[in-house]
């Protein structure tokens, strides 16, 4: 198979928007690697389904790194005796995985440096999320210019570049981005409590998000549920 000389990282989680970022990136034509990182999080299910579509999209690798941030714990997503809470609250909600994209961004970037790439793509959105401090632009800015400070890629003048397709779209744009290139939502599970086959609980803020961006879109939910 004939390659593109562009290569990109795409962090790769299984949901929708990390699906869709790797379909834009392929779109903008990037031979991709993708990156998924089993971090103690409720369920497998999602590693199930990047590991199936990075498969199927053609990637040239894809990479599960093991990193326990169970360990630390502080999250619905991480700590089993914190619940998922099933109704939306004010300011940053109880899911958020402190440093989870501090952490990710650092291990693809010494990935990237390994393969002597200059592209990270990576899904994160400032419009329809939850309000995560590490999905903004000035995260994203921040990193970068740590990233040109603390590579040797970067001092000997290979600059590394985070690319963000969805930062400024609703959930509703992304989906029909997302369709318009190809992408099966059926797929992916963004549910924060989804069980072993990647079914859906419908309550989680997750699921919230996405339902409200099919129905905004004006298209049928393509999320398989749990009680249906």
């Amino acid at each position: 198979m004939h390659r593109k000389s562009k290569k990109a990282i795409v962090l790769l989680s299984g949901g929708l928007d990390s699906v869709t970022t790797l379909a834009v990136a392929q779109a903008e034509n990037y031979d991709c690697y993708t990156l998924s990182f089993d971090y103690g999080q409720r369920h497998r299910a999602e590693l199930t389904a990047a590991a199936k579509i990075s498969a199927e999209k053609g990637a040239l690798q894809h990479k599960v790194v093991n990193i326990n941030l169970a360990d630390f714990g502080g999250s619905a997503l991480t700590d089993e005796s914190i619940a998922v809470p099933n109704v939306e609250h004010e300011g940053i909600p109880i899911t958020y995985v402190p440093a989870r994209n501090t952490v990710f961004l650092s291990l693809a970037l010494a990935w990237a440096e390994v393969l002597k790439i200059n592209r990270i793509f990576i899904g994160v959105n400032a419009v329809d999320y939850s309000g995560y401090p590490d999905c903004r632009p000035a995260f994203i800015e921040a990193f970068e210019t740590m990233a040109n400070l603390a590579t040797k890629a970067a001092i000997e003048g290979n600059a590394m570049k985070i690319e963000t397709p969805l930062i400024r779209k609703t959930k509703a744009q992304i989906i029909q981005m997302g369709l318009e290139l190809g992408v099966d939502y059926h797929q992916t599970v963004s549910c924060y409590q989804a069980d072993k086959n990647g079914y859906a609980c419908g309550v989680c803020d997750s699921c919230r998000l996405r339902r409200q961006g099919f129905f905004d879109a004006g298209i049928d939910d393509q999320t398989l549920y749990q009680h249906r």
